[in-house]
């Protein structure tokens, strides 16, 4: 080879290695939120938790060390001089709620922030795209504003019309910006120059009024003109409005209220305030009622076009009272709003044989109908909602109990309307019309899908369509029931926060959404309705007058923190709810006594457990006595955990030694020598084996003790504190065969039975519709109460095998350990952790068993492959450094991010 061809070899060789350098994984900062959200604005945690994700398309990447600006502008991040924090290069592989550790920011003030990484060969990367956040109203005296109501409003035992608020005013200055700081004692909407503010809805959503109320914060910058008004609709809500059962009303107060603030700021450096004040008029109009329970009556001939808009005639309006109301327990919006979110279509009308006009949506859902309705001048029409059909196809709401759910709507004009109530949601698949001149076609009708906007975050797919149907309906029950407040049921007069459903549901939950936000404000409610004795109220908010102290239910003040940690990788929660949790820790102490069996309180149990009629065997009844110690116990050993993990050294041994106790008095109460539990019962078991109660002597006699139950009646027995436990303690127990067995059961009781009935949501009952169509007790039978739905969680962390380890939380270090069985032969699932998305694909052809995963940057996972050969396995990994171990029928192996393709034959 010649010289000139010697260089120009080596000049090429040069030239591919620095172009391989250049497309080598280059490594991006995406996705940047503050508390849990994108670009907040209006919030008063002083100290806010950032978080970033790292986008890849390399292995084994890892973020080794960041560093982050905060400025007063996004030029500003630009100049070393001008920032009002930097972190500096801080040394660390946190991405995920770094707090803010600048100085002290004021009270409606923006700031911006950027992020840079270093991967793990030090190699930095570019700085993030800008992102910001702004402070809301963080002192009382801040607000300028007034409480205002409608004077001399007529005392009454129901619904009263809605309050209209409206205020002109002139913006004649050039604005640089402009906020409105908005909250009300009811449900309010606001309008500005015409135009509805914002697209949340039911604002400012449910707290425990009592100690908490939260104000939302709007940006209007680009709304204002010269001349203007601000206009506001004020409704009963759940302050004012039907709450809980037998009729109860005004709960938290009988005066209505409204709070609005409209900071300006012109390019001048001047600024103006228009607040809600004396100055303000107000008056009732079309909607006569409003009602959350009961609904919407609106009458079209009240309604006074342009009222808001600016140059409307107010002066037969009545000037607004004024109320003495502390502003001391305003806070900043924490939860996720909840919003119009989807639109479905019906997919058929129906004329029933009682000869009524009906629509099914084709859905059971949640939310409102947006309706074109023709007409003539006095026209009543009237709206119904129904979530079934009896068995001769009639239109059914026996079991919606004493809420009405019904909007009326009547014509002011001959003519064409599109209506739409406000204030007020349903849960439905039917909707039945009576009163229309003209019947509406199926493109008259939309069904208005509201909830809390929570991102979605899992998917589960597999080679059963029943079970496919089966996590349709769980994650639809969630959206229908994560309405600001985790509630039981959308449908009926309740529509509570209960706090058990909420519990055992809490994993499943953050698997199908991110419930960061919509957990850390519901608990704040939890802490702040707690009793001082330690109790914690059946349902947050409390509206049933402090009781409480039900085991599985109050333990939600442990078990959702606890949820939220392993999800999120969230500490901060669990130092906020700490002094909750020991409370009532302390109050089931004093319940137990000195020999720590809590016995003899009356609690709810295992809500709703199989029941039958058979004279020989009267239901899977499990002691409550039993069931409370286990709880005590449970919690007991979630808070020592929780101690060790705040630092709290001494509380750590404290209630490891008092959980100690509880285990061993639950094992000379409850536990036979033999292993066998005094209730002997799929739930008695499934507790005491997945808390951990059983001795370790006894534990194969007793797991065996719960196969043979399972086995004896072939299908579940277990109501809301056993069934989210039950495939997980089998499958842990080595019966994967009996787990799947009750999976794919098509019979009552069964997951899938309600799904061969039709349903699309999960129901409180395992037969609410019997297999002759009749229905059970119209007391209390929703078709949309999530709890049963909990079998997501085994769904996810078992078939598909993505799952927690605990020591790692937020998934900085996971398992992917896939479970085939049931004859399933596919599973795609994935889910959208803070890291960023992690897939598990597997599907079996002919005898090869295929896998297809995907780890996200900055984490690394675990991944178990089943019944595997090790020499097949690492014939299939390029990075020979990996360790490959054979453990049992299994091989495991520790990667790092990126995506891996494993395909093998089982073994025989």
């Amino acid at each position: 080879m010649s010289l000139k061809s010697l260089i120009r070899r080596n000049f090429l060789i040069l030239c591919l290695s620095c172009f391989s350098l250049v497309l080598a994984a280059k490594t991006t900062v995406v996705n940047k939120t503050c508390e849990y959200h994108v670009n907040p604005i209006g919030i008063d945690v002083v100290q806010p938790r950032l978080s970033w994700q790292l986008q890849s398309d390399g292995q084994n990447i890892m973020q080794s060390a960041y560093e982050i600006r905060v400025a007063a502008s996004e030029s500003a991040l630009n100049s070393a001089g001008k920032l009002i924090w930097t972190s500096g290069k801080v040394v660390s592989d946190k991405s995920v709620n770094v707090v803010y550790e600048g100085p002290a920011l004021s009270s409606m003030q923006r700031v911006y922030w950027k992020v840079r990484i270093w991967d793990q060969d030090g190699k930095a990367s570019a700085w993030s795209q800008p992102a910001y956040w702004e402070t809301g109203v963080l002192q009382p005296s801040e607000w300028e504003a007034q409480w205002i109501t409608l004077p001399n409003e007529p005392e009454n035992k129901t619904s009263l019309p809605v309050h209209y608020y409206r205020k002109e005013f002139a913006a004649s200055k050039k604005v640089k910006s402009a906020r409105i700081y908005a909250t009300s004692h009811g449900l309010y909407e606001l309008y500005l120059n015409g135009e509805k503010v914002g697209d949340q809805l039911f604002t400012p959503g449910w707290t425990s009024y009592k100690n908490r109320l939260q104000y939302q914060t709007y940006d209007v910058t680009d709304r204002l003109g010269k001349s203007n008004a601000i206009g506001a609709l004020l409704g009963d809500g759940w302050y004012r409005g039907y709450i809980g059962f037998s009729g109860q009303r005004s709960y938290y107060g009988d005066k209505t209220s409204l709070l609005v603030m409209l900071k300006i700021d012109y390019t001048d450096g001047s600024s103006d305030v228009i607040s809600s004040n004396d100055s303000w008029n107000v008056t009732t109009g079309a909607i006569l009622a409003s009602d959350i329970y009961n609904g919407e009556m609106y009458d079209a001939n009240l309604e006074m076009p342009g009222w808001k808009s600016s140059n409307f005639d107010d002066s037969s309006w009545k000037q607004a009272a004024v109320l003495s109301l502390s502003k001391d327990r305003l806070v900043a919006q924490e939860g996720v709003p909840v919003r119009a979110v989807e639109i479905l279509h019906p997919i058929q009308k129906i004329n029933t044989p009682a000869g009524e006009l009906v629509y099914d949506m084709g859905q059971n859902m949640v939310g409102n109908i947006r309706i074109n309705l023709k007409g003539n001048k006095g026209d009543k029409v009237v709206l119904q909602y129904a979530e079934v059909l009896d068995k001769d196809g009639n239109f059914y709401t026996a079991n919606l109990r004493a809420a009405q759910c019904t909007d009326t709507y009547i014509f002011a004009r001959d003519g064409e309307v599109v209506y739409e109530p406000h204030f007020t949601f349903h849960g439905f698949r039917f909707v039945k019309i009576s009163g229309v001149s003209e019947e509406p076609a199926l493109e008259d009708i939309k069904g208005v899908v509201i909830h809390s906007d929570m991102p979605a975050t899992g998917t589960f797919e597999c080679s059963n369509e029943l079970i496919n149907q089966l996590q349709h309906n769980i994650q639809w029950g969630q959206k229908g029931n994560f309405l600001d407040v985790p509630t039981d049921c959308p449908q009926r007069d309740e529509r509570l926060g209960w706090t058990g459903d909420a519990q055992v549901f809490s994993m499943t939950a953050g698997y199908n959404f991110n419930v960061a936000g919509f957990y850390t404000k519901w608990m704040k409610d939890v802490e702040s309705d707690q009793l001082e004795d330690g109790k914690v109220p059946h349902v947050i908010p409390d509206v049933l007058n402090k009781q409480g102290g039900a085991t599985g239910w109050a333990d939600a003040v442990a078990v959702i923190p606890w949820t939220v940690y392993k999800i999120y990788g969230d500490t901060r929660i669990l130092e906020e709810s700490y002094p909750a949790v020991t409370k009532w820790v302390g109050y089931m102490q004093a319940r137990a006594g000195d020999d720590y069996l809590w016995t003899g309180d009356p609690h709810y149990g295992d809500w709703l457990a199989f029941a039958t009629t058979r004279s020989d065997y009267p239901g899977a009844t499990t002691e409550k006595d039993l069931l409370a110690t286990a709880y005590f116990y449970y919690t007991t050993t979630l808070t020592a955990k929780m101690a060790g993990i705040l630092g709290k050294t001494e509380d750590q041994k404290k209630y490891g030694e008092l959980a100690a106790n509880i285990k061993e008095a639950f094992a000379k109460e409850f536990v036979t020598p033999n292993g066998r539990l005094v209730s002997h019962t799929q739930t008695a078991y499934v507790l005491a084996l997945s808390f951990g109660l059983i001795p370790d002597e006894r534990m194969e006699n007793a797991a065996a003790y719960l196969a043979q139950d399972v086995s004896k009646f072939g299908h579940l027995t277990t109501g809301f504190l056993g069934t989210p436990l039950l495939c997980h303690t089998l499958s842990g127990i080595g019966r994967d065969d009996l787990a799947f067995m009750l999976l794919n059961r098509k019979k009552y009781p069964s997951w899938l039975y309600p799904v061969t009935q039709g349903a699309t949501t999960i129901w409180e009952r395992w037969d609410g519709q019997k297999p002759d169509g009749t229905f059970q007790d119209v007391g209390m039978n929703s078709f949309n109460h999530y709890a049963y739905g909990a079998i997501g969680e085994w769904l996810y962390s078992w078939v598909a095998g993505i799952s927690i380890d605990e020591a790692h939380p937020g998934y900085k270090h996971f398992t992917l350990a896939p479970h085939p069985g049931g004859e399933l032969t596919y599973v795609n699932a994935s889910f959208e952790s803070v890291h960023g998305p992690i897939s598990s694909n597997w599907k079996l052809e002919e005898g090869t068993f295929v896998y297809d995963v995907d780890i996200p940057a900055n984490t690394s996972a675990q991944v178990v492959l089943p019944n595997a050969g090790l020499e097949a396995v690492k014939a299939q990994l390029v990075d020979t450094e990996k360790e490959v171990k054979q453990i049992g029928d299994d091989v495991v192996v520790e990667l790092g991010s990126g995506k891996y393709h494993f395909s093998y034959p089982l073994k025989k």
